[in-house]
């Protein structure tokens, strides 16, 4: 079941303070493809410039990306150049130049409306709405945004609520999208406006699920060496659809399974620059790290009067 994504289509120079890369392939759709085609093909649309190393992306496709739908425009890609701090938590953005993909208008090629999945990735919530009226009959449709389109665009981003099921958004947009400090009354909030599953994501600290009368917290994994966390939650976006599409419900056992999924491919992407981590993962690799998941946060809730003693 082919999973429908729209988004950016980078380049990226980054420095941390464990290196820096230059140009280096990113953007939301691609670090998307990378984690969720682990589980099931992507349908990718987007655009780049005439400067972009497609064939970085050879092994996207190979693992059932269909990049198809990525158009090339005459002109430069859109680039993003970053430092982030010692705690990596923090960032400094240094350059940020659209190129080609501030005229992007996304076409979504007939093979691909028929999507039952559909992730938008943080592109204009005007261009989201535009995504949803090229496709048919789609089964689960989930969203990114951020803080610049809620300031910017927010009429527009309220009403695309209404036509998404599951909103995805770190703790800190979520509040500025509600005007509520508490993140549950926040995810209450933006659900009673459309969404049945707000998910916030809290970057090492892990992510909450939000649903109509349960929560479920997925934690950030421990990794001994982090290099750079760009794409993290665009990854981790990606693990949690590409194992919902797989599963091919909205089941409380699926989305929580899903949340583990998205956390694990998300620790992944931090753990070399760009995709990198990803070429060479194995699916044994994501499986271990899940059943890992489930050691580190597994316990018992009975205890005998010698343990309490």
């Amino acid at each position: 079941m082919s999973i429908l994504c729209v988004g950016s289509v980078a380049l990226d120079s980054v420095e941390t303070p464990f290196g820096a890369a230059e140009r280096v392939v990113g953007g939301s759709a691609v670090y998307f493809a990378a984690a969720a085609t682990f589980f099931n093909p992507v349908q990718v649309v987007g655009v780049v410039g005439d400067d972009y190393p497609m064939a970085d992306l050879d092994f996207l496709a190979s693992r059932g990306a269909d990049l198809s739908g990525v158009e090339r425009a005459r002109g430069e890609s859109f680039f993003w150049a970053g430092r982030y701090h010692y705690d990596l938590n923090t960032r400094d953005t240094l350059e940020t130049r659209l190129g080609v993909f501030a005229d992007f208008e996304p076409k979504i090629p007939d093979g691909f409306r028929d999507a039952r999945f559909v992730f938008l990735g943080n592109i204009d919530p005007m261009l989201q709405h535009d995504v949803l009226d090229q496709v048919r009959s789609p089964q689960v449709v989930a969203c990114d945004t951020m803080n610049f389109w809620i300031d910017g665009n927010r009429d527009a981003l309220l009403a695309l609520l209404a036509r998404v099921d599951i909103l995805m958004v770190n703790d800190e947009e979520v509040r500025q999208l509600a005007g509520e400090a508490n993140l549950l009354r926040a995810a209450r909030w933006v659900q009673e406006r459309g969404p049945e599953v707000v998910i916030v994501k809290k970057g090492e600290h892990g992510a909450i699920l939000f649903a109509k009368d349960w929560l479920f917290y997925a934690p950030g994994y421990p990794l001994e060496e982090v290099f750079d966390p760009t794409g993290a939650g665009d990854s981790f976006a990606g693990g949690f659809m590409g194992h919902l599409a797989r599963a091919g419900s909205m089941r409380p056992t699926d989305l929580r399974r899903a949340m583990v999924y998205g956390s694990a491919l998300g620790s992944y992407a931090c753990e070399r620059f760009s995709i990198d981590r990803f070429r060479d993962l194995s699916d044994r690799a994501v499986h271990g790290r899940v059943e890992e998941f489930r050691r580190i946060t597994a316990f018992e809730t009975q205890v005998s009067v010698e343990e309490h003693v």
